[in-house]
């Protein structure tokens, strides 16, 4: 079995800011030459430093697993917990209205 190849640089950017594109923000309001003055980094700049990032850290952050038994790490907790948008509603079909 032959082992995947690493994404190319292109794919990496595409990567990148279909993910910032997700959340709303566009690489492409960066100014394209440093501004002394305000001292924002260039489109370059972030996408270097994003760049960097993604590729030292997808390793790293996709071999995290939380602990095999006893209470869960507070940051896992928030991830399998994400609040909800009416939580009364919840708790009344679960029953946990009626509690309190």
């Amino acid at each position: 079995m032959s082992q995947p190849q690493p994404p190319t640089a292109e794919q990496v950017d595409a990567y990148i800011r279909t993910r910032l594109a997700l959340a709303g923000v566009d690489l492409d309001l960066l100014p394209e030459t440093p501004d002394a003055a305000t001292g924002v980094p260039t489109r370059g700049q972030a996408l270097a430093s994003l760049r960097s990032f993604v590729t030292a850290s997808a390793v790293a952050i996709a071999g995290w697993t939380p602990a095999a038994g006893g209470t869960p790490e507070p940051a896992y907790a928030q991830q399998t917990s994400a609040p909800l948008l009416y939580p009364s509603v919840t708790e009344a079909w679960t029953g946990k209205a009626d509690a309190k």
